[in-house]
């Protein structure tokens, strides 16, 4: 009995080895686990393939796994995608056309007349195109091609692994929560005709119908106002009806310029009286204020990640206060250059706004391209917005025209000579019936874009977008009168 179970132990032990073993072997586990590989796709570059090599070299995967690269025209939402690059289509700044289709894109690559690029390369010297009416920097899920790299494993472990490796690795791009959008906007006058309107329509808000969305949807809105709110508006006088402010709030405006020259024109106490609904309404002011002193205090915005510098002078034929008196902040050139060299020292963007003298051109009803030119009679507006640029000021920007003027790369910096109307009663001239809107977008303390929009109004007195070929023949003209 004992021979038997001696020999029994052996055998069961045995049996027990070779099928410990014999499982390990027929599915590659145990002593028999043959490691996990890192496996690319034939497109992923061979820089790309030797970097990842390293990434892994100490891990120990359980599976193979597969590393791949797809580019898409919408964002992904899934876990096993890492965005590598956002890829967007840029054009020449100065290129009058804003959007494309899909397959205009691929046509312009071809072509090389426009360019993919990353979105973190991107600068306000080229002109981001939007795709099939999707523009990047609005929607941050479209308008753009986006990289990433796939990851496929039969181990969840291995995916996490991965994960936890690349991801550290992996670059932040623009998001609706990291990216400031700042719209400016042209000439506002609330006022004589408008005032006439207003009576016969009996809703302020009538004035915003067609533009108050679209002005509301930007992160910070501006516009240069140059009338005080007063009973005593009329439909003669530059002077805005009391309920005129709803126009401003039911369009989002956060920021009114206050370098015009009729601010003044409905006496002192309205343009006081204007400044205190102003701040009741936590709407900002720049370049205008109580006082020469109060006038003359830069307007420091910081959100986003972004900290910007708003300055804003009056160089024009009145308006301006240079005592304890309201009005607006007169240009003096030594100012102005401290001004800009101490914000640019604090590494804030700067943007410069002027109030100029006004080239006026209101001789017939038919179009008339002679202030398109930005070449005032009354002085060297070129020169002097150049002159801005040479101080460090990043965007210069004329809100006095009220017909809209060119605009150009220069130095380091973009001018835009002159924005036009946006809430006017001139509607007897084309040229006064339209505006540019500049739409900028800030990134981690850089101006990454300005996108322009074209408005434009008629008799109804109501604001509106440019029709998209409208707006590429209006940007042609503008161009061809540059300096």
């Amino acid at each position: 009995m004992k021979k038997k179970i001696f020999l029994v132990v052996p055998l069961f032990l045995l049996f027990a080895a070779l099928s410990f073993f014999g499982i390990q072997f027929f599915s590659k586990t145990g002593f028999f686990k043959i490691p996990g590989e890192l496996v690319f796709s034939e497109d992923l570059p061979d820089a790309e393939k030797a970097y990842y090599e390293t990434l892994f070299s100490d891990a120990e995967l359980k599976k193979d796994l597969k590393l791949s690269l797809e580019t898409t025209s919408a964002k992904k939402t899934s876990k096993t995608s890492l965005l590598l690059d956002v890829l967007v289509l840029t054009t020449d700044f100065y290129d009058p056309v804003s959007n494309i289709s899909a397959s205009e894109a691929a046509l312009r690559l071809k072509e090389n007349s426009s360019s993919l690029i990353s979105v973190l390369a991107l600068d306000n010297k080229s002109k981001l195109l939007s795709i099939d009416n999707k523009y990047f920097l609005d929607d941050f899920s479209s308008g753009a091609f986006f990289k990433y790299l796939n990851l496929e494993s039969e181990s969840e472990e291995d995916l996490a692994l991965a994960k936890n490796l690349i991801s550290p690795t992996l670059k932040s791009f623009p998001e609706k929560s990291t990216t400031l959008s700042f719209l400016q906007t042209g000439v506002t006058a609330l006022s004589r005709r408008m005032n006439g309107k207003l009576a016969e329509v009996g809703d302020a808000t009538y004035f915003s119908e067609k533009i108050g969305d679209f002005l509301k949807s930007f992160d910070l809105t501006h516009t240069s106002n140059e009338a005080s709110f007063t009973e005593s508006a009329t439909s003669s006088n530059i002077c805005s009806a009391p309920e005129m402010i709803d126009v401003l709030t039911s369009s989002g405006i956060d920021i009114v310029e206050l370098t015009g020259n009729h601010n003044l024109d409905c006496g002192v106490e309205a343009a006081l009286e204007t400044l205190d609904l102003y701040e009741s309404l936590n709407i900002k002011t720049v370049g205008g204020g109580r006082d020469s002193e109060d006038a003359k205090t830069p307007l420091k915005l910081s959100e986003k990640g972004t900290n910007i510098t708003f300055l804003a002078y009056n160089e024009s034929t009145g308006g301006a206060t240079t005592g304890d008196y309201p009005g607006a902040n007169q240009y003096y050139e030594a100012e102005a250059e401290a001004e800009i060299k101490a914000a640019k020292a604090r590494g804030d963007v700067v943007i410069v706004d002027v109030q100029y003298y006004e080239c006026n051109a209101y001789a017939s009803e038919y179009e008339d391209p002679t202030c398109d030119a930005a070449d005032s009679a009354a002085g060297d507006q070129i020169g002097l917005f150049r002159k801005l640029i040479d101080f460090g000021a990043d965007v210069v920007v004329g809100t006095s025209a009220h017909q809209t003027q060119t605009y150009e790369l220069y130095g380091d910096g973009v001018i835009y000579y002159g924005l036009g109307n946006l809430w006017f009663d001139q509607v007897w001239w084309p040229g006064t019936r339209r505006s540019l809107a500049l739409a900028h977008y800030f990134y981690n303390g850089k101006l990454l874009q300005t996108r322009l929009y074209g408005t434009t109004y008629d008799a109804s007195l109501q604001p509106e977008l440019m029709e998209e070929e409208d707006f590429i023949w209006f940007l042609s003209r503008l161009n061809e009168s540059r300096p």
